[in-house]
Formats: structure tokens, sequence, C-alpha cells
């Protein structure tokens, strides 16, 4: 016997739940490692999400992190409305609250610097690279999470934040910062005299929207003022648009491959830089454990297509890149999508880019500030290397 029933009825999601439902859905067609979300019972995550009781937009949030944090991946991370407006705002090329930089730690909760922007409170605190974060404003860092812990971070200007922090012995130490705007002036420019050479110098701090072009204008101003060499500086470049690296590299490559990232499909593209360069004459460049994502980008392709030699220290390691994504809220959802590797190979992810030459300890914690010992050093290599260009002088 059949029994004629009516059409199904399936209870309209709220808004709230809805936020939920696309955030899942972004990571399950977009996620780097589709095996890995079959190891997590992915499609069971948000079964069990949508269980909880969700009438608001933090509820939301809430359910989403618990969904996100199976996957173990702190750079695939929801952004609350005002932390999703902040990151998009740093990228343009402001900046409210101190100017730290974060990264996951080796250990599972930990959360270290990777830098501290230039003119920020933090920069003139002399936090420097790997140093571990314990606790803002009294609340420990393994409850706030690395996104937790930034959103804790910013705030109101003139307000001020304690930072308590690993010490150099087993002492934990205390730190307290004021918060303001920060302009990142994410390109600055200079010539150097180093003997009888003229030397430019580049230094980017930050992958913003308008590197590229401001990239551009330092380097035709170099050259019209006749520099003999460059040395670019990338230490405490944490990343940013990845675009944006691209652009830089494209205009100091002529030829060659920049970048060959893998999607989840396993599938390798290899972004080719251009026939034409903007600047090709002799180059060195900068690099410490701050150097991070987009910079490594650059750094490893200048060192694999023998254009730059790289001076300094390891660089962070950070080989994942990621999307980001409006939803309905106005919050956002980064999703790790791809992974890169060097154009020799090489997967940086964990591992970091060594330099060619190591620069002597302890490291400048200010670069390009008074008494650093780096840039010295590496504008006595590029006289060195101006001169070992240079052509024998003709008998008299």
């Amino acid at each position: 016997t059949l029994l004629l029933a009516g059409p199904l009825q399936v209870p309209a999601l709220s808004d709230a739940q809805q936020l939920v439902v696309d955030s899942w859905r972004l990571v399950n067609q977009g996620y780097l490692d589709p095996d890995h979300l079959d190891e997590v019972r992915w499609r069971r995550q948000r079964q069990k999400a949508l269980e909880k009781t969700i009438e608001s937009s933090e509820d939301a949030y809430s359910a989403i992190e618990v969904m996100l944090s199976t996957l173990g991946d702190p750079y695939t991370r929801v952004l609350r409305p005002a932390d999703y407006a902040a990151l998009k705002s740093s990228t343009n090329g402001n900046l409210s609250g101190i100017g730290l930089q974060l990264g996951p730690g080796e250990e599972a909760d930990q959360v270290v610097v990777i830098s501290a922007l230039e003119g920020s409170p933090a920069a003139e605190a002399d936090l420097s690279s790997g140093t571990e974060l314990l606790a803002v404003d009294g609340v420990p860092v393994k409850d706030l999470g690395l996104e937790g812990t930034a959103t804790a971070l910013r705030g109101d200007v003139g307000t001020q934040v304690v930072l308590t922090l690993a010490g150099a012995d087993a002492d934990p130490r205390e730190l307290t910062l004021e918060r303001r705007s920060v302009d990142l002036r994410p390109v600055r420019t200079r010539r150097l005299r180093s003997g009888e050479h003229t030397i430019g110098y580049l230094r980017i701090t930050q992958f913003t929207d308008g590197v590229p072009e401001l990239v551009r204008q330092a380097l035709e101003e170099l050259q019209d003022k006749s520099v003999e060499g460059l040395i670019l500086d990338l230490r405490n470049n944490s990343g940013g648009l990845v675009s944006s690296g691209l652009a830089v590299a494209d205009d100091l490559l002529s030829g060659g491959t920049i970048v060959e990232t893998r999607n989840r499909e396993g599938i390798s593209d290899a972004i080719p830089a251009g026939p034409n360069t903007l600047y090709d004459g002799p180059m060195l460049t900068l690099v410490n454990g701050g150097t991070a994502s987009a910079s490594e980008i650059l750094a490893g392709a200048l060192q694999d297509n023998d254009r730059s030699t790289l001076l300094g220290s390891r660089t962070y390691g950070k080989g994942l890149i990621q999307t980001l994504t409006n939803l309905s809220d106005g919050s956002g959802l980064a999703v790790t999508v791809a992974g890169y590797v060097t154009p020799s190979g090489r997967d940086i992810q964990g591992e970091g880019i060594d330099p060619d030459r190591l620069l002597s300890d302890p490291e400048p914690l200010n670069p390009d500030g008074d008494g650093d010992r780096w840039l010295n050093e590496t504008e006595q290599w590029m006289e060195a290397l101006l001169e070992a260009e240079a052509p024998d002088e003709p008998p008299a």
C-alpha cells in the first residue's frame, strides 16, 4: 500500500544559521586538503554546528570557530565585522592598534610575534620576531586563540593594553602599550654612500594595495639618481597581499618563474615573470625571521632565479595562501586554498628560506634604525660586488 504525503517541509534557516552553512560550504569547496576534510568528518561538523542554538551572529561565530577548530589550521578562520574591517584597512596601508603581526608557534595554542610594524608602538618597544605572547590584559592566549589575540590587541586610539610575554629566562614579563593610528608607509627609499659608490636602498614593510606602484616610482627615482646597486630590505615584512608581492617580483625579474602554486587537486600553476624589468643592476636582499608569506615568495623568487643574494637570517616559513570572502553580515572568512613552492620546488611551510649568507648575531632590532649593523654589512658586500664587477683600468 502506498501512502501519499505532501512535500517534505524543511525549516528555513535563520540569517545566523545561514552564516554557519555559508562558511561550511566555502571551506568544503575551497580548502587546500580535501582528504583532511574527510579525516575530520567535515560533513558531520556542519550537522553538529546546526544542532546548537544559533540565534545571533555571535552564536554563529562561536559555532563556526568550533567547526573550523577541527581543521587544526590557524589561518582558516572567521573574522568578526570589526576584525574584517581592520584587516581590509591594513591592506590599504592604515592601522589602529599596537602594530604586531602574529602567527602560530610550534606548539598547539602558542602565539608568537612575526614582526612589529615600522613606526608602531610594538616596534618602539623593540618586540622582536619569535617572542611568545602569553596573555593580553590578563586573558591567556591559549583561551583567546590566534584571531582572538589579534582582536584583543586592537582597540580605540589612546587606550592601553597589557601584554604578558615569555621572558628570556623562566619569568614572564609584562609590557603596557598605548594604541594609536599607525601609518604603515610600506615603501621607504633613500640613497646610501658607501666608499666611492652610490647605492639605492629600498625597504618594503608590508605588501598593501598601493605597494607595486610605490616600488615602481622608487626604482625610477633611484635610477634617475644613478645608483650603482640596490639593497632590498624585506626584514619584518610579514606579507600582506600576495598579488602585490607577485607584481614587485615581476618588476625585478626578467623572465623565469616567480612562484609555483598548488591547489586542492594537486595541480601546479607556475606564475611567470614578464620579459621586461624595471631594474636589472646588482642587487642584495635582506631577510630575517619576520620575513613571511608574500615577502618569502619574493625572496624565494630572487634567490632561485639567481637575481639576488639573500643576507640575514632564516625567514618565517609561511607557504600557504588564503582567500578572504565577505559573509552576509559584514564578517569575513579566510580559507587556506593553496600552497606554494619556490621556483626550484622548495616547500617552505614551517621551514623558511635560508639566506645565502648569515649575518652576525645579535640581530639588530630596528631595521634601518641607528646602529643597523646588518645594513652596514650589506653595504660592504655591495661595495665588494661593485668593485668585482668594475672593468679593469686600461694600462697607462
